[in-house]
């Protein structure tokens, strides 16, 4: 189903001296504006757009990329205000609205706020709300699973670490201790499901998979190579040193030393580790 929020490739149907028109399927016939025709588009061909509503709520298409679609939340900033509410810039020509009674505490221009987006109930236009808790339901069923790669969102900090909103729909908690870099408000970051609990609340991790190991175990080979190859720590070390020197946790440095020493790239020597010659 073609909805108004989304990204979709759809295809030309017919040109018109302001643009041309694109099959939308459910939405009808839908307007791609000449300023966003790439040379020679014709009818038959297909192009990306972005699905929205104008100033007199008819669906457009455009190709411009918003920063969140309906349905995810975002991290924007606030550039206008108005009798009805703050405007926030989401990547394209027309920003999107935060109305007052939607609004968390009231907005100030020039300061960005984590928003959630969604279609209004009274025009079906695309609106904003930073009253993001009512827009996670923890109780809904969810099919998570240990290791899974996932986006998360910073959304708050707390005594044991960090809140995160995982793949746009579920809390999840980030342990302070296990967190080996700087995290900020609203920021978008890779990471990894680490455990589902008998209540179904989600543990995460930033470590995890084979792409982060190899991260760092290239972090580990940089260090040695600029440092004569060789690095006074090893399995047994301090947590903090590691952390301090390489960025990572004991446990992901252990597996790293761990994989590299059976690759024949490094020896674990009494007081440290050592890069081997080629």
């Amino acid at each position: 189903m073609t909805e108004i929020g989304q990204t979709y490739e759809l295809a030309v149907v017919k040109e018109v001296d302001f643009g041309v028109y694109l099959d939308a399927r459910e939405l009808g016939e839908v307007l791609l504006p000449s300023r966003y025709v790439a040379d020679g588009l014709k009818p038959g061909d297909s192009i990306e757009v972005f699905l929205y509503l104008d100033t007199e709520d008819r669906p457009v298409a455009t190709t411009e990329k918003p920063k969140a679609h309906v349905g995810e939340f975002a991290y924007l900033e606030v550039v206008d205000s108005s009798n009805v509410g703050a405007f926030l810039d989401w990547g394209l020509d027309k920003d999107v609205l935060v109305p007052f009674a939607e609004q968390h505490r009231p907005m100030e221009k020039g300061r960005s706020y984590l928003v959630y987006l969604y279609l209004d109930k009274i025009h079906g236009r695309i609106t904003a709300s930073s009253k993001i808790d009512k827009f996670i339901d923890d109780e809904a069923p969810h099919h998570f699973k240990a290791g899974q790669a996932v986006d998360l969102i910073i959304a708050n900090s707390t005594d044991l670490g960090y809140k995160a909103i995982v793949n746009h729909s579920h809390w999840g908690v980030l342990y302070k201790n296990e967190v080996f870099q700087r995290l900020s408000f609203g920021q978008s970051i890779k990471g990894f499901i680490k455990n589902v609990r008998p209540d179904s609340r989600i543990d995460l991790s930033l470590q995890g998979g084979k792409e982060t190991r190899d991260k760092y175990s290239n972090t580990i080979l940089k260090y040695l190579e600029k440092n004569a190859g060789f690095a006074a720590v090893h399995d047994k070390s301090d947590p903090k040193l590691i952390s301090d020197l390489f960025g990572m946790s004991k446990k992901a440095f252990k597996k790293s030393i761990g994989g590299l020493y059976k690759q024949r790239v490094i020896t674990i020597e009494q007081d440290g580790i050592r890069l081997l010659k080629k």
